[in-house]
């Protein structure tokens, strides 16, 4: 099949010396580009990367737009690791993952050697030479392209293969629906292993349009993203959370930076926050909430957000290419109107959990109102439709999203059991007075001289920053509904009181 990687090479071929990425070393042509990819995806091709085989990929943000193409030149599937997460973390990603290759570069390779990962990496800063590129094993649509990790049910993140049909309709979907082109700027926000970063890198490629990448450590510095708007005359913005939206609307010169950009598009969480401050006024330019889930494509839903007048948590209508219905209890559709739960169908529907077939068939089903073998993926998510599209209410189960992460409080709470002063652990999820969404870890068992910092510490060591509990709650005992399981509700409506 023809992947965006052959679009993108298209492109170069008929304007090669135009800028595609602009990162800390300087500005990359698109044929530049498209030459370092296919030296990569060679050197890939040539230790055995193929359809099916998963390369992760540990690179710096400024390598990462060669790295990701390149794996899917070759062939192979994707599996972004972002290098800034515990080693400990990234090691159980590559595991469930199924990682068969890496590849990184010769500065980070020391770093990587507890992956489980056969053999030595390849280095991008070693690719095979002109003539060794290997033979071009091209993918089927229903090959996989890309693994992305979320939270389960069990608190382990869940890895999800994506396939290259839903992966291409998506990329193509937002260059077409979002009117992307050739004078496109846009900033690549998203964090590296996160889906999010192939939206904001390879949609505005598709379009002929230029990339930015900024290092993340500098990013998040309070005006760094204003100054990297400014400098490189960044329009779009593709993948921000509310949260950055808010961090960005927090600086004095907010409406001066968001002048410029026509377009921001919204996803991760609730736009209400946001909103609720007063954020509307500050994007002059179009502003479009989104929704979806990581198990079908980044988004399944869109909704240009008005001036005023329009609740917040309108995602608006699905994409052209996919399906969304929504059930009862009993999976019978709802009538506009009523909650119920959504399901989704479509190309963008992955293809599962890999190594988990019980979960993929619980939460992938058949759908008995679409075509043969068409499946629709339960999202657990509560909306009703309204005459301006679906209205998003919230989770059926404990998952919630926190600064565009979905979050399992689960795996949380292994982890801090595997403490060893922590006898007890339950995780709570509430909203500060500005609707931002935090978790309160509510403990037994700490000893008196184990401090918060003793604890975020331990913590730190497998998980990533957005899991962090902001409160540390000592109890004598958690509290037990009349079956003798934790009461949850409880726990969470008493806040911090022991």
């Amino acid at each position: 099949m023809r992947t965006f990687v052959d679009d993108i090479a298209a492109l170069a071929a008929r304007d090669p010396h135009r800028v595609a990425v602009t990162g800390p070393a300087g500005s990359v042509s698109y044929g530049e580009l498209i030459d370092r990819v296919e030296r990569l995806a060679g050197a890939l091709r040539s230790r055995g990367a193929g359809p099916e085989t998963v390369c992760a990929v540990a690179v710096d943000r400024a390598d990462a737009v060669v790295a990701t193409a390149a794996v899917i030149r070759s062939g192979a599937v994707f599996l972004g690791l972002d290098i800034e997460q515990p080693p400990a973390r990234l090691a159980a990603l590559a595991r469930s993952g199924g990682a068969r290759m890496l590849l990184t570069t010769a500065d980070l390779a020391g770093r990587l050697t507890d992956l489980p990962v056969p053999g030595p990496p390849v280095l991008m800063d070693d690719p095979a030479p002109a003539g060794e590129r290997g033979e071009a094993a091209g993918p089927d649509e229903r090959n996989a392209a890309y693994v992305s990790h979320t939270s389960g049910s069990t608190g382990e993140p869940a890895p999800v293969l994506i396939e290259h049909r839903a992966l291409d309709t998506y990329l193509r979907s937002v260059a077409r629906d979002c009117r992307l082109g050739a004078d496109t700027v846009a900033l690549q926000v998203a964090p590296q292993g996160y889906d999010a970063s192939l939206r904001d890198t390879f949609a505005p490629l598709l379009a002929g349009g230029r990339v930015v990448v900024v290092p993340r450590a500098v990013l998040m510095r309070p005006a760094a993203p204003g100054a990297a708007i400014r400098e490189h005359g960044v329009n779009t913005l593709l993948s921000v959370t509310p949260s950055f939206l808010s961090f960005l609307a927090g600086q004095p010169d907010a409406a001066d930076v968001l002048a410029g950009v026509r377009l921001v598009a919204s996803s991760g969480e609730s736009l209400r926050p946001f909103l609720a401050a007063g954020g509307r006024e500050l994007v002059t330019g179009e502003l479009i909430n989104q929704y979806g889930p990581t198990e079908c494509t980044m988004t399944s839903t869109r909704r240009v957000v008005p001036r005023a007048g329009e609740a917040a948590d309108i995602v608006g209508e699905p994409l052209d290419h996919v399906v969304v219905r929504l059930v009862d209890g009993d999976l019978a559709p709802v009538p506009d109107g009523a909650v119920g739960e959504v399901l989704i169908g479509g190309t963008g529907v992955a293809r599962g959990y890999r190594g988990q077939p019980s979960r993929t068939a619980e939460r992938f089903v058949p759908d008995p109102l679409g075509p043969p073998g068409a499946r629709l993926y339960r999202t657990g998510d509560l909306a009703r439709r309204g005459p301006h599209g679906l209205e998003y209410l919230g989770r059926t189960d404990r998952q919630v999203k926190i600064r565009g992460h979905r979050v399992d409080p689960a795996e949380v709470e292994g982890t801090l059991l595997a403490h060893p002063g922590v006898t007890g652990a339950v995780v709570t999820a509430g909203n500060d007075d500005r609707g931002r969404v935090f978790l309160t870890a509510h403990v037994t068992g700490v000893p008196a001289g184990v401090g918060d910092a003793e604890l975020r510490t331990h913590l730190l060591r497998s998980l990533p920053p957005h899991l962090m509990p902001r409160r540390f709650v000592r109890r004598e005992s958690l509290p037990t509904t009349r079956s003798g399981k934790v009461d949850r509700r409880a726990l969470a409506a008493s806040g911090g009181a022991p």
